[in-house]
């Protein structure tokens, strides 16, 4: 079948890590990903763990894209990097802002090349605004967006989660964008330019936080892993040494797990019928929670949940995740071939389609793997190549 995104060219000049796995997120769809990468590699390509000197966050953040080295602060790089915008359907970029103005290719001169162009810039604080100027990363959108300030134990400080949230967030919206953008194209028959704050996305995912705070002055507390909303939902230790999560966001599901418990009295109570009333008797909900969990195996207590029907979940790590059964029938972890490591296993894409599924063809490739062959298609030929090489332009 033909993938559903096959067809779309992108040029992913972006790096570390919400414009990258935006482009990521369209090549797993069947988008043509052209990685531009300056001579020396893209930083991702030494991030995180390494085997035998290979980058496996890389091998993950670069599947399926065609790595291209190519120098965009030259005039050689630039020249090319036209030739290559002039047939792409997307760019998607990641510079400070004023970066691509002062090497001639921002937005309007990119556009006289090729009206039909898409380019999304991916930064911390946007395109305006006194904060524009500065170096941007996730770990400052979950500072500023409040996530850091609601996260947390009671008495201990603001929280950062230790993975790229907010990159994450950014980057499945900045797909959300650029799908969006083309659907226009298709409509209007012109592109556009899509401007997308780090700080902004994860800011919308954060619930009420901001119209409660205006029409009721307050501000959420730190709760460790319960929930203002809702209770029982904690974390839980079992009579094994394990950990199990449970949640009970409807009245029905809270109750079925108190009577599982031993409690079926509180749930005649009249705070019981509220997840705000439930939340303000977390003390004692939690107590008769994890004591009847204390008492139980990890298996014991997620088989009699299920009995029950009641939502519990183990807390897993990586090790549990490749064994679990329901991973395994949707298919999530998958198995590729890669020249450098051999056998790796992964995340799958992010959803099953019935009729243009997505897949992954190959992992992060080696530092300029395509570059002749991209480039060759837009008339650079051997000579030439060679030029570009001893000018420090490729790779």
């Amino acid at each position: 079948m033909t993938a559903a995104l096959a067809g779309i060219r992108v040029l992913d000049v972006a790096t570390l890590f919400a414009g990258p796995l935006a482009a990521t997120l369209l090549g797993d769809f069947g988008a043509e990903v052209i990685k531009i990468e300056h001579p020396r590699g893209d930083p991702a390509r030494g991030h995180g763990p390494q085997r035998e000197g290979a980058g496996l966050w890389w091998k993950m953040l670069g599947r399926n894209k065609k790595s291209v080295t190519l120098y965009l602060g030259s005039a050689d790089g630039q020249r090319i990097f036209r030739r290559l915008v002039a047939d792409a359907d997307v760019v998607i970029e990641n510079f400070r802002p004023g970066t691509l103005e002062r090497w001639g290719l921002g937005y309007p001169a990119l556009r006289e090349i090729n009206p039909r162009l898409v380019l999304a810039r991916v930064t911390g604080f946007g395109q305006i605004g006194p904060h524009a100027h500065r170096p941007g990363f996730g770990t400052l959108a979950e500072a500023m967006s409040g996530f850091a300030a609601m996260t947390g134990e009671p008495d201990g400080p603001p929280t950062l989660p230790p993975f790229g949230l907010a990159d994450g967030i950014a980057a499945l919206t900045t797909a959300f964008a650029v799908l969006t953008a083309l659907r226009a194209r298709e409509r209007d028959g012109v592109g556009q330019q899509v401007d997308l704050a780090i700080i902004e996305p994860i800011l919308a995912l954060l619930g009420p936080q901001l119209i409660a705070y205006d029409q009721l002055g307050e501000l959420p507390q730190r709760l460790g892993n319960r929930s203002s909303n809702n209770a029982p939902r904690n974390v839980y230790r079992t009579g094994d040494g394990g950990w199990v999560a449970v949640s009970t966001s409807t009245e029905s599901i809270a109750a079925r797990v108190l009577r599982l418990v031993g409690r079926p009295e509180l749930v005649d109570e009249p705070w019981f019928a509220t997840g705000t009333g439930r939340a303000a008797h977390a003390d004692e909900l939690d107590a008769a929670v994890s004591r009847w969990i204390a008492a139980r195996t990890t298996d014991e207590v997620v088989r009699e949940f299920d009995k029950a029907e009641a939502a519990v979940a183990p807390i897993y790590t990586a090790a549990d995740i490749f064994d679990d059964p329901q991973y395994r029938a949707l298919g999530t972890i998958t198995a590729l071939p890669d020249d450098e490591l051999g056998q790796v296993r992964m995340q799958n894409v992010l959803f099953r389609m019935s009729g243009t599924p997505g897949g992954i063809r190959w992992t992060g490739p080696a530092l300029g793997a395509h570059t002749a062959e991209v480039l060759g298609q837009y008339g650079v030929g051997a000579a030439e190549l060679n030029r570009l090489r001893a000018a420090g332009v490729v790779r």
